[in-house]
């Protein structure tokens, strides 16, 4: 059976605040979802909401991965059990290297019932893989070396965040923006990148604004999200529309949610 991630009708507050208002989503690991949205429509939210983030309350609603109930694991439950989220704005770790980070994640997605203390992925097999994942994705090997994103310029912090992505090689991944803040030639790497690790191993939901992380990876379904609901689903056309005209059509169908302070 084909691992599934279910969205259903999802409600999320944030310091009591409303967010979202009933969102219903399904992907299928194989396919290719692009969620867009105005600023603030609940885009990122939703990204957070499926990791398990405790400042996103789930007031109503479910999220399922294969028929089971995600609302009572925490977040690192839940990247052992598939899921991944490549964050708009990562953390960095000073004093923590690249290399140890992704040693120790790899093992426990790999292994999600390993305890603290056994054994990790052998140290050759490990730098093989991570060898070869830096060289797919044109990266100096120096990057290892450096603490997780401290000192990164954008483009660097996204760059780790598609190597995680390549390392870990969950059956959900959440890119949130990985395309802002990058220029042509860094976005057109990144949306190869993604296609060449995600190809139809990952079920991928694609958060962006634009359409270019998109060009080698076109969605199977286009969503547009506005005040936290999901209010149109379509294919790679409609994501090719918004990018060229916006969301005025979007808004002039949908007037009880666009105008929605």
């Amino acid at each position: 059976m084909t691992d599934q991630l279910k969205i259903e009708n999802l409600h999320v507050s944030i310091n009591e605040k409303p967010i979202l208002k009933g969102v219903n989503l399904t992907i299928r690991r194989g396919e290719t979802h692009a969620l867009m949205g105005p600023n603030g429509s609940g885009k990122s939210t939703l990204g957070f909401a499926i990791m398990g983030h405790p400042a996103y309350e789930i007031t109503e609603g479910d999220i399922f991965l294969n028929g089971e109930s995600l609302l009572e694991k925490e977040a690192d439950e839940r990247a052992r059990a598939g899921l991944f989220m490549a964050f708009q704005r990562p953390t960095s770790v000073p004093g923590v290297k690249m290399a140890d980070f992704l040693r120790h994640s790899t093992t426990n997605v790999r292994n999600p019932d390993r305890q603290e203390g056994e054994d990790l992925i052998a140290m050759k097999e490990f730098r093989k893989e991570l060898k070869e994942k830096m060289a797919q994705l044109q990266m100096d090997p120096e990057f290892a070396r450096r603490y997780v994103n401290d000192g990164f310029s954008g483009g660097e912090m996204k760059r780790a965040e598609i190597l995680q992505l390549a390392m870990l090689q969950p059956k959900f991944a959440i890119l949130d923006e990985t395309d802002s803040g990058l220029d042509a030639d860094a976005v057109r790497l990144a949306s190869q990148s993604i296609a060449d690790i995600g190809g139809q191993e990952m079920g991928l939901l694609i958060i962006t604004h634009h359409d270019k992380l998109l060009v080698h990876n076109p969605p199977d379904f286009a969503h547009v999200i506005l005040d936290g609901k999901i209010v149109e689903t379509g294919g790679a056309e409609l994501a090719a529309e918004l990018h060229t005209k916006g969301y005025e059509r979007i808004r002039a169908e949908h007037p009880s949610e666009a105008a929605t302070p």
